[in-house]
């Protein structure tokens, strides 16, 4: 970013934000906004501490099965809404409405159906994550360029093996961007969970500290899932761009 000719870094604007934040909070005007510095401090004491590393474990748990379970099921799925015009018109308008519908007011039913424990926090994960992962699979596979399709008819090749030696590597930059927002999606499903389903991990520790007012803990830990969201994005964003060149060889 370049202001009046001078080349400004992109987190110049993080800190700037952290000083009108530390300035309002100086002023006391509210005891749901501490100092910044304050909240900095107390993440530093909350993390190394068993409670915190426990609700990370339960947490991290819930997360990556239920992100594994939505990319193994999601993708195959949208491997074949692309590839078969049948299956897409039977199961695109589902998965529109399950990609913009309110997800949190299915929790109940959830419950309802698989109990309170991990199971359904589980479940709630995927519901978060999985339709974008299916939409941006199909959209990779619709834009693969027929003679790819072709090739793989003339070589007699299965199902099995057209999926897994073409349509997957040739859509993988769309396959990624959906892995990409399916894994910030499910970081809220599994929040959510942890706060609706069962009081544990992450879910117990808001519910901790918002009952007894500790302002600066919830921050911290507010910051804590900031920063594991930003680095799951960075990291895939960059395996993403990686992959970029398969999204030219489909042309």
């Amino acid at each position: 970013m370049n202001i009046f000719g001078i080349k400004i870094p992109m987190m110049a604007s993080l800190i700037l934000w952290a000083i009108v934040w530390e300035i309002v909070g100086q002023l006391e005007l509210s005891i749901l906004l501490p100092p910044f510095s304050h909240i900095i401090i107390r993440m530093f004491e909350v993390i190394p501490t068993a409670t915190f590393m426990n609700a990370l474990w339960i947490t991290a748990k819930c997360f990556l099965i239920g992100t594994a379970i939505a990319i193994v099921v999601g993708i195959p799925i949208g491997v074949l809404m692309g590839r078969s015009i049948v299956i897409d018109r039977m199961l695109l308008p589902w998965v529109n409405m399950f990609l913009s519908a309110p997800l949190t007011a299915l929790v109940p039913v959830l419950m309802t159906l698989f109990g309170f424990g991990t199971k359904t926090i589980i479940l709630t994960t995927v519901l978060f994550a999985i339709w974008i992962i299916v939409l941006d699979a199909r959209a990779g596979v619709k834009n693969i360029t027929p003679s790819l399709v072709e090739m793989t008819k003339s070589f007699q090749a299965d199902f099995w093996q057209a999926f897994t030696k073409v349509y997957v590597w040739a859509a993988m930059p769309e396959i990624l961007a959906g892995i990409r927002l399916g894994c910030i999606r499910s970081i809220k499903g599994v929040i959510i969970g942890q706060l609706l389903v069962s009081v544990v991990g992450f879910g117990r520790l808001f519910e901790l500290y918002s009952a007894n007012f500790l302002m600066e803990h919830m921050w911290a830990l507010l910051f804590v899932l900031f920063f594991f969201a930003f680095l799951i994005a960075e990291g895939l964003g960059v395996l993403e761009r990686k992959f970029e060149y398969y999204a030219a060889s489909r042309n």
